[in-house]
């Protein structure tokens, strides 16, 4: 009981760390409150309809009082009702107030704001004049957050939006030019800047948002306490939620291809999986997924999983399902996953009776197999490796993104006192990647599920970005300081791990390195420096879309498209400048590869069907160590 009551009190400290943007972008709703009941009364008139507008209320009165037995509220300089006037009053004090604004650039702003404002207004004269729709007029700026032909009905809200876009531009602009900073400090401050940005949007304030109020008067404010609901519930889970998570279940509509675990370990558990032809290639496929996350990314449904399709192209695969930390995980480094690695490799080899296998590395699993093919390299043992795949990992993190603004010493130690029990709790990382992408992962489902009440998708993808696991401390801390942030991995026996120094120059097994063009976790520029480090053969792939779609994209989808190109181009600039674009999945392209690396094939008998006669196995896919928290 010890134990586990240690184990609360960690999560609940890491809370309180990772759920403050919640607070404070939720803040602004809860002041609901004290404002929605006079705000109701003007709005609808009708004993009925008050009536339904005064439930509505009560009930967002009762989450209040109950919200503050339990929480602490940060104060906030925009109350979330705000008007239009208070919001632009803030607006104009904000920019007023920035050291890097000067009176000049100000009074060009208030000469530029006017001139825009005169220029919208003459718009809708002139169209009221035309009988031509207001939503048909084209404005001087563009924002899908504004794409809705609301935004472009009245001449108010034309005006709140394109003041807060040209506002927004004008700023970025500053940022860009502000002297004396070096060049992580600039881009510190435009990532805080952009994100102060997106938290004001007028979006995501019920009274300037035109979609909003529509739905607040036909609702009689049923969607604000719909959002209230949920908010509240996020807030008490310290976490945002995306999709509706009660619609998939592990082993039945998700990670349901069938399979075995046939090996485990306190930090792994090795999953095979059962044959679906008569023949498969001889070298099985060993899949390393990044243990951020969990492993059925790549068996997320049968139209879209990977492992499902590897599978039916006569593989022989094997992934490695690894567990969430918690406190007994505490000790754990980066050399453990290393072994971990070389412990399945090994496994696989004897399980099948087969000198080598084919590797896959996805994201920090790619960047930590790098590793392990330099140490295998250095004691003389490579042959076990026939080809590795690497999926959007990275070796060289001198560009590696917006992430690395999250390395310095200040972040570090926010980290480590979130990591309380030895351990990270994953919805540190959740929160971290969502305000990557602020806009698209965590404004966007503030509109649309907490102000406007829609109902929640049932999205397989979301739920899993959602299925979060924790991390060891030990090694989280050191893989920031001694890789993103000082970039040792590329330094010649600069780290070591199990006891033997690493030099990436050594790896000379074949590879195929795959990036996705639009990838901001893992910028196709710093996956592609992977390649002037190793020594082997290499395929560079660049595949449209991201970190994820980009990796999952069956090829039945007939979605996005690949480049193939020179893996000995200079740079990436230069390789799409030579590359050939090709339409739909690289898997199809990945597969030729790897057949062209060991194409033999063998019968699908014996412990190439995992839980067979005599075949001593744990328990079925996708095992227990997925479901862990």
């Amino acid at each position: 009981m010890a134990a586990m009551s240690a184990k609360d009190d960690s999560a609940g400290e890491a809370a309180d760390i990772f759920t403050e943007m919640l607070r404070i972008q939720g803040e602004a709703a809860r002041q609901v409150m004290e404002t929605f009941l006079p705000e109701a009364a003007e709005a609808v008139p009708g004993d009925e309809t008050l009536a339904d507008w005064g439930e509505s209320a009560m009930r967002i009165q009762r989450m209040w009082e109950e919200f503050h037995r339990e929480q602490k509220t940060p104060e906030t300089p925009l109350p979330f009702f705000v008007d239009p006037a208070q919001w632009m009053g803030f607006m104009q004090g904000w920019y007023q107030q920035m050291p890097l604004l000067d009176p000049e650039r100000q009074r060009r702003l208030f000469e530029e704001g006017l001139e825009l404002w005169e220029d919208i207004l003459a718009k809708f004269e002139t169209a009221s004049q035309d009988g031509t729709a207001a939503a048909t007029l084209q404005l001087p700026r563009e924002d899908r957050r504004f794409a809705a032909p609301e935004w472009r009905d009245r001449p108010v809200f034309a005006l709140i939006h394109q003041t807060y876009l040209l506002f927004a531009e004008r700023i970025g602009e500053a940022v860009n030019e502000v002297e004396g900073l070096d060049e992580q400090e600039r881009e510190q401050l435009r990532f805080a800047t952009r994100s102060v940005l997106d938290a004001i949007s007028p979006a995501n304030f019920p009274l300037m948002n035109p979609l909003v109020l529509e739905r607040t008067i036909e609702t009689q404010g049923e969607n604000l306490a719909k959002g209230m609901e949920r908010l509240t519930a996020d807030l008490d889970k310290g976490q945002l939620t995306h999709t509706d998570s009660t619609a998939f279940r592990l082993g039945e509509n998700i990670a349901n291809t069938p399979g075995k675990v046939v090996h485990e370990t306190e930090l792994f558990q090795l999953i095979q999986y059962s044959p679906t032809t008569e023949e498969v290639l001889e070298i099985p496929l060993l899949i390393f997924p990044p243990w951020i996350n969990r492993f059925y990314i790549l068996d997320l449904n049968p139209k879209k999983s990977f492992v499902r399709w590897a599978v039916e192209q006569g593989l022989t695969v094997f992934v490695v399902s690894w567990r969430s930390a918690d406190e007994s995980l505490a000790h754990v480094v980066w050399d453990d996953y290393i072994r971990a690695q070389i412990e399945a490799i090994d496994v696989v080899r004897a399980r099948l009776k087969v000198p080598n296998v084919h590797t896959v590395g996805y994201c920090v699993a790619g960047t930590t197999l790098a590793a392990t093919l330099a140490i295998l390299a250095r004691r003389g043992q490579a042959d076990r490796v026939a080809s590795a795949t690497f999926l959007t990992a990275q070796v060289d993190f001198e560009r590696a993104g917006e992430l690395k603004l999250f390395v310095d010493d200040k972040q570090l130690e926010l980290i480590r006192q979130a990591s309380k029990g030895g351990f990270l709790d994953g919805r540190y990382m959740a929160a971290t990647f969502n305000l990557l992408r602020g806009t698209d992962l965590i404004w966007n489902y503030v509109v649309n599920y907490y102000l406007l009440g829609e109902d929640y998708p049932a999205f397989d993808l979301l739920h899993w970005n959602g299925d979060v696991t924790n991390l060891p401390a030990r090694w989280h801390e050191s893989y920031l300081r001694d890789l993103y942030r000082d970039n040792r991995l590329v330094v010649k026996d600069s780290l070591e791990a199990d006891g033997t120094p690493i030099d990436l120059t050594r790896v000379a097994t074949p590879v195929y390195v795959q990036a996705g063009r639009e990838d901001h976790i893992a910028p196709p520029e710093s996956v592609f420096r992977m390649l002037s480090h190793l020594s082997g053969p290499a395929r560079f792939v660049l595949a449209g879309s991201g970190h994820i779609a980009g990796v999952v994209n069956p090829p039945a989808a007939g979605k996005y498209q690949y480049w193939t190109g020179s893996a000995d181009a200079p740079s990436l600039e230069d390789f799409v400048a030579g590359a050939e674009e090709h339409p739909g999945s690289w898997w199809t392209d990945w597969l030729g590869w790897l057949e062209s690396h060991g194409g033999t094939r063998v019968p699908a008998r014996g412990k190439r069907k995992p839980g067979g006669r005599s075949d001593h196995v744990i328990e079925d896919a996708p095992g227990r160590y997925v479901a862990m928290r």
